[in-house]
């Protein structure tokens, strides 16, 4: 009998011919996550993974590292056994000393992965059911149990384990390509940017600060926000663009009630060149439809015109509280909140336009040297590296691209 953590995808499983490129990627993020805890292995088997671990102990500290790992439907600390109705019997009775506390109703959730197994599912149910009452004298509850054993017998051996633990769902980062996210600090695009990871983008971030006409509070925050979002893709990179002085350019040519929208433009070309220099295929915004001025449907347009990237914006049919709900679930809400001046507080007019027309805009920008800006904002990012486990040095990207080969 060996301690292991069990784990269980779901999305991953629907994927068809392109299924082993997908578990190929969720093993390696399984490995990179439990990378620096001591003598653990992750063994692919059909239809689930298993990380090898030296005692319970050790299998906590896996499953905590699992909570922040995309494409895990489920994961549980287990025993695994040889598929004999014995060592099930023997594996339960361990659990249960484990537990030590009493319970009132129980179920055994058991499944056979092979048809030659001696007993049928129900059967082996109903055996192991009797030997629980037995050991405890707690009924069977099939509905509401205040505890279920899940038993899974496989060809060549088999788990026990208790209550799931369900994982953060979606894919494994690093199978749908590079991505850019815009970082405000605020509450919205740290969201935007994790939602993206959920959809297995590799992230790098771009955050436009002021400095030195604002003080440097908001870079802090950035490189706080970057380094919690780190735990979900293990590895980031993160460009802080000082935008205070195209701000000033843009403040003595534009009329007011239009620079919201140009410096949203700004940013937008400043991220496409950041972008191209990493490979990203899109940019990410933390915007919501209607939140605020620069985003409007016709804003929102006016933006998107600038740049030859596609430009995801996974809040978009968001409201505030349900962003506020999904940060403090991520653990960024509290960081997003810290009092700061950023960007978007200097040189703000006071009553933005809500709609720009495309000829108003073009004669606008047509008196500002967008070449040189643009390539300002890009030579002039000061860039910084982040790794979860943290390491000395990366000796490889630990997302090398497979889209090629995952969507030809």
């Amino acid at each position: 009998m060996r301690t292991c953590v069990l784990v269980h995808y779901h999305e991953i499983a629907l994927k068809g011919g392109n299924r082993p490129l997908f578990l190929r990627q969720l093993e390696k993020n399984l490995s990179r996550a439990v990378s620096n805890v001591e003598s653990v292995s992750v063994v692919r088997l059909s239809g689930r993974m298993i990380i090898d671990c030296r005692d319970q102990e050790q299998a906590a500290e896996v499953c905590q590292r699992l909570q922040h790992v995309f494409g895990i439907a489920n994961f549980a600390a287990a025993f695994r056994v040889s598929p004999t109705l014995e060592a099930f019997k023997h594996a339960i009775e361990l659990w249960l000393k484990i537990r030590g506390d009493g319970f009132d109703s129980f179920r055994i959730a058991a499944r056979r992965a092979y048809k030659s197994f001696p007993l049928t599912s129900m059967e082996l149910n109903e055996e192991l059911g009797r030997f629980v009452q037995d050991r405890t004298g707690s009924r069977v509850d099939l509905k509401h149990p205040a505890l279920t054993i899940h038993v899974e017998a496989l060809p060549s051996e088999g788990f026990v384990y208790l209550d799931r633990v369900p994982g953060p769902g979606g894919l494994p980062v690093g199978v749908s390509g590079r991505v850019v996210s815009l970082l405000s600090g605020g509450i919205d695009s740290p969201v935007a940017a994790w939602r993206a990871m959920k959809r297995g983008c590799r992230v790098t971030f771009v955050h436009f600060h002021s400095a030195p006409y604002l003080p440097a509070t908001s870079q802090a925050k950035a490189k706080a926000l970057v380094e919690l979002l780190t735990r979900w893709q293990y590895a980031s990179r993160l460009y802080l663009v000082p935008f205070g002085e195209i701000q000033r350019e843009v403040v003595l040519t534009v009329p007011p009630p239009y620079r919201v929208v140009v410096y949203r433009r700004l940013m937008a070309r400043i991220a496409e060149g950041i972008s191209r220099a990493n490979g990203a295929e899109a940019l990410v915004t933390g915007e919501s439809l209607g939140q605020v001025a620069s985003q409007t449907l016709g804003n929102l347009t006016r933006i998107d015109e600038v740049t030859g990237l596609l430009i995801l914006r996974p809040l978009i049919g968001m409201d505030k509280q349900e962003i506020i709900r999904q940060a403090q679930a991520i653990g960024s809400y509290e960081i997003s909140i810290e009092p700061d001046q950023d960007c978007c507080t200097l040189f703000v007019p006071r009553h933005p336009s809500t709609s720009v027309r495309p000829g108003e805009i073009s004669a606008l920008e047509s008196r500002l040297d967008l070449d040189k800006l643009v390539r300002a904002g890009v030579e002039s990012a000061s860039v910084f590296d982040f790794s979860f486990p943290p390491r000395a040095t990366e000796t490889e990207d630990p997302f090398q691209a497979e889209r090629s080969q995952i969507y030809p």
